[in-house]
């Protein structure tokens, strides 16, 4: 389906404002004024919770009705702080967001690294509400603030061998107490093929409902690809590496016969122990059928015409 124009609705208005107060510190340490003022944040320290200002709407949005913030905040997977739904709302307190800076290395021009006050500048910030689809079968409506995966792209230039990007998550014992157990081959990565990268759906996330990224979603800075399931959507990116061959990522080495490299969604292809068929949106009791690439198929099917989508899944 076509996308709309921009929604009037502003981020502040979709939600009322004593859900937005419930949000965990963003900042703890010293320096909080100075970030605050690169966010454009209001008040002396920056707290989850506080919005981000100049955020512009994007036509790379739907309709839906997004999921409630809390709900969105409180079931989560992020197995760096546990394994259940509700841990990385408990646990993800101690992650610190400030300082931190993303390594960007690999097949570029300009291999660097970046700070994350640096990358919030690279382009406007855009509200994108996106369907969100979890290979466990539920789905959400996010309201997403970010910028475009394309804006890193540009920046450091890639070479003539640069076929796919990888996306490195931070795992550091003390602040994630479940790397100090095997559950996954630590630390997280995921990887997108290169013009998964550079399509104009494909955005880093700093925010969601207008306002600073909640740690246990993946503080502060994490990748969105909203036609594929929800593990490819790498959370507190720490390295960005261009390469030449496609990775094995952290879930092939876990279970390749489950979890493939291109993940897009497709009620077609099952899990080895569930059916993709239908999926059950956060809030609702009811089942809604499962669209292909999570109901993007006319913005991104074409990048995937001539594959057997069943063989590469």
């Amino acid at each position: 389906m076509p996308f709309p124009k921009p929604s009037d609705i502003l981020p502040s208005e979709i939600t009322s404002p004593d859900i937005y107060k419930q949000r965990r510190r963003f900042v703890q340490a010293a320096g909080a004024g100075m970030v605050a003022g690169a966010l454009g944040l209001t008040g002396a320290r920056a707290e989850a919770g506080e919005k981000l200002s100049d955020v512009q709407r994007s036509v790379w949005t739907l309709p839906d009705k997004p999921t409630p913030l809390n709900t969105i905040s409180s079931y989560c997977n992020y197995y760096e702080f546990g394994p259940d739904k509700d841990s990385p709302q408990r646990n993800a307190h101690r992650l610190q967001t400030r300082p931190w800076s993303i390594s960007i290395e690999g097949e570029v021009m300009r291999p660097q690294v970046i700070d994350i006050d640096d990358l919030l500048k690279l382009a406007p910030l855009e509200e994108r509400i996106y369907r969100m689809r979890c290979v466990e079968g539920w789905s959400m409506v996010v309201p997403w603030v970010g910028i475009p995966m394309i804006e890193i792209i540009k920046r450091v230039g890639m070479t003539g061998n640069a076929k796919f990007i990888e996306f490195y998550t931070l795992a550091d014992q003390e602040q994630m107490p479940y790397i100090r157990f095997p559950l996954l081959d630590w630390p997280y990565m995921e990887a997108l093929r290169m013009d998964e990268a550079m399509h104009p759906l494909t955005i880093l996330a700093v925010g969601l409902y207008g306002e600073v990224l909640p740690n246990q979603n993946g503080a502060p800075v994490r990748l969105v690809v909203p036609w594929k399931y929800g593990f490819k959507s790498a959370k507190s990116i720490v390295k960005i590496r261009f390469v030449s061959e496609m990775p094995q990522t952290t879930w092939i080495k876990a279970a390749a016969a489950e979890y493939g490299f291109y993940a897009n969604v497709n009620p077609d292809v099952p899990h080895r122990r569930w059916s993709q068929s239908s999926e059950r949106r956060l809030g609702e009791f009811r089942k809604r059928k499962t669209l292909p690439f999570n109901g993007y198929a006319e913005q991104v099917a074409s990048l995937y015409a001539g594959m057997d989508l069943r063989k590469w899944f």
